[in-house]
């Protein structure tokens, strides 16, 4: 909440640096239409790319790791768990999937956090759905002890603190003289200081950002993993976090280095996505000479069909199956199991 207090001065010495990167990411958001009515086929596999590597890099920063092949049957709906990672694993799923497939946009509030933190642990014994009862201190054990880093504020406070940041986002984001990403990285450090569950505050955190940047246009969150890239500069994402939490407090906090940070992943997400979207369009026609290419001198050395299906989103699976099979017919490839779980490796 601390953030929406004194407007003028949270939102007021935005970096001029910032404002490029958000630039350059509006400009993104204002060429999805036309990427979506060219190309849908590969947006479509795009997209099921992003599911799988958000579900598996948010549950990856907080710990929760499941063996791939394992991942995948529960990504696909496998119903029956072998342990705790697993369990938390298909909650995340059943909560970004129903994030993605809504169609309407309801304003945040606590009721809604609520109910994606339930998800999140809706396969568990935890109590989900929530908020927390106890104190919860953020520590670090890097120095080789415990060392608080951040004390959010008590249980008694939660629920009127989450209920004022999000009536003061609300009105802020209805009020449209904020960038919008300006104001879901402010959300976030708030959410996050506050800390309002016993478990899970990470991946709310990070499901809301995607909601929230669905909600403002930024299709994006739809075709490149946010999460994956958080997930690949997370030392940097909790230096940026502790560095806006800072006298939180009082008032006096920073919303600069996280906001900076979030811009920079989003913007880099856009990079990425519009090079795919090239890459398509310039080798339509040697399609299988570029799958024939990234399995003889790219792939890892044991790989699956879906391995190449995933790194190479615009290419079609029939393509790469068709690539596979002569790959193995000469000889270049040989294979271990059958059917689509069959690992292959170059001899």
């Amino acid at each position: 909440m601390q953030s929406f207090v004194d407007l003028d001065r949270t939102f007021g010495g935005q970096p001029r640096e910032l404002g490029a990167v958000l630039a350059r990411i509006d400009t993104g958001r204002g060429q999805e239409q036309l990427f979506l009515d060219q190309r849908p086929g590969l947006l479509k596999r795009l997209s099921e790319n992003a599911r799988i590597a958000s579900i598996t890099a948010s549950n990856a920063i907080e710990g929760v790791v499941v063996e791939s092949t394992r991942a995948e049957k529960i990504i696909e709906g496998a119903p029956k768990f072998r342990n705790r990672s697993e369990k938390e694993f298909a909650g995340y799923r059943d909560a970004i999937d129903a994030l993605m497939r809504s169609n309407s946009r309801e304003p945040l509030t606590v009721p809604f956090v609520l109910h994606l933190h339930r998800q999140l642990f809706h396969y568990t014994d935890a109590r989900g759905g929530h908020l927390k009862t106890d104190e919860n201190l953020i520590v670090s054990y890097e120095s080789g002890s415990r060392e608080v880093v951040f004390a959010p504020p008590g249980p008694e406070r939660t629920e009127f603190l989450l209920t004022e940041l999000f009536v003061r986002y609300n009105d802020r984001k209805g009020e449209g003289r904020t960038h919008p990403l300006v104001l879901i990285g402010a959300l976030v450090v708030d959410f996050l200081a506050i800390h309002p569950v016993a478990d899970g505050n990470g991946r709310l955190a990070r499901l809301l950002t995607t909601y929230e940047l669905l909600s403002q246009g930024y299709g994006v969150a739809r075709y490149v993993s946010i999460e994956q890239r958080i997930f690949e500069s997370k030392n940097t994402y909790y230096d940026r976090l502790y560095k806006s939490q800072r006298a939180w407090h009082e008032g006096e906090h920073d919303i600069w280095p996280w906001t900076s940070y979030l811009a920079q992943v989003l913007a880099g997400a856009y990079d990425d996505f519009e090079q795919r979207v090239a890459a398509a369009a310039e080798e339509a026609g040697s399609k299988q000479d570029r799958v024939r290419e990234y399995i003889l001198k790219q792939a890892p050395p044991e790989f699956r069909r879906r391995d190449i299906e995933r790194a190479l989103p615009e290419v079609s699976p029939a393509t790469v199956r068709l690539v596979i099979n002569e790959l193995r017919d000469s000889k270049q490839i040989v294979a271990q199991g059958g059917g689509p779980s069959a690992r292959w490796r170059r001899p």
